[in-house]
């Protein structure tokens, strides 16, 4: 879609039409959001945990509660000595024992799959420190004696990430399972506070997440990246496929290198109705971008467009929430291209009295 018709269709009246729980207003306030989810997990008290006792830690949760034990996972695993595992399923993994630290986060509060794990850390044993915003979940952890830190509700939870990382985030630092990272979390802050203006200035020609959602309206998005970002890949799938309404497709270098790779080269009317996002980072493996290089070459001829974003932040914290945020921007801006109001989820509404209902 070109510039001119973005920025004619890409106004205040239209935006307002569509955006009925007001997403933009949610987005252009995420470094609030983050500011409060750091005065939150700063004044929590938590009963002691010996440290030397735990062998492992799991996060259990689903979907936009999921994510941000995704992304605690990535900002940790180069710094913790014991693994850290996200559970999205009714059941725990067998080695969960007495010796587990269980993070149960459900924004809601009600989620099927993680009230079932809630349960069976309880069965286990295990160490359990809930996050959400009500529900069933807090109930259960008030009449068993377990913490729980309740964050504030009303947003989707997909929208509130900034409070289920960095709550945890913060959890892992006051736990002593990481050093403080008190720096890198007010540089991130900053970061996005600078980037709010950028992304809420629609119609603005330089707004890169506009540009973006130009490229992938009408067209199948396919965001690659290597494993450094695997969260942010999925991540931004996740936002183009619940904000946008349209199916996204990832996946990770160099894995992708062994088998999809020979795939670009069938139907090529198909091929012409890809949109390809290669997210980059400073980070990555030098083979890895090599690779990245080559066969980007490769995409460019048979795509619609192929787009490489890196951020520029000093830290990976900074970085990773650069590209997503501009990856929740973009879905944003892409649910108005595409006339749809980007905040329901109606389907999965759908599902879920379904399943209430057996």
């Amino acid at each position: 879609m070109y510039l001119s018709t973005i920025k004619a269709y890409m106004t205040e009246e239209q935006i307002r039409s569509l955006d009925i729980s007001d997403m933009y207003g949610v987005l252009k306030d995420f470094h609030l959001q983050i500011e409060d989810a750091v005065r939150i997990s700063g004044e929590v008290i938590l009963p002691a945990i010996d440290k030397s006792s735990i062998s492992n830690i799991i996060i259990n949760g689903l979907g936009g509660s999921a994510i941000g034990g995704d992304f605690v996972r990535s900002a940790v695993q180069y710094e913790l000595n014991i693994p850290v595992a996200v559970n999205r399923n009714y059941d725990l993994p067998s080695y969960a024992t007495k010796n587990t630290l269980c993070f149960v986060s459900s924004y809601s509060g009600n989620t099927e799959e993680t009230i079932s794990t809630f349960k069976q850390s309880l069965e286990r044993d295990c160490k359990i420190i809930c996050i959400t915003s009500g529900g069933e979940v807090s109930k259960l952890a008030e009449s068993n004696g377990i913490p729980v830190i309740l964050i504030p509700e009303g947003l989707q939870p997909r929208c509130a990430l900034g409070y289920s990382f960095f709550v945890l985030y913060g959890l892992f630092q006051k736990l002593g399972f990481i050093g403080d990272k008190s720096d890198l979390t007010q540089a991130t802050i900053s970061s996005i506070r600078n980037l709010s203006g950028l992304y809420s200035d629609f119609g603005n020609s330089s707004n890169t997440a506009e540009i973006i959602a130009g490229k992938l309206y009408g067209k199948l998005p396919i965001v690659y990246s290597a494993d450094i970002l695997d969260v942010v890949n999925l991540r931004w799938r996740g936002q183009l496929s619940e904000n946008s309404k349209v199916l996204a497709y990832g996946s990770l270098y160099p894995e992708m290198n062994h088998n999809e790779l020979v795939g670009w080269k069938g139907n090529e009317q198909i091929m012409s109705n890809i949109a390809v996002i290669m997210l980059k980072d400073t980070d990555d493996h030098e083979r890895n971008k090599l690779r990245m290089d080559i066969t980007g070459e490769i995409y460019r001829k048979y795509a619609s467009s192929v787009t490489e974003l890196q951020a520029g932040g000093k830290s990976k914290l900074e970085r990773i929430f650069e590209l997503t945020y501009l990856g929740d921007w973009v879905s944003f801006y892409l649910a108005i291209l595409n006339n749809e109001d980007p905040t329901p989820v109606k389907v999965i509404q759908h599902l879920k009295q379904k399943l209430s209902e057996n």
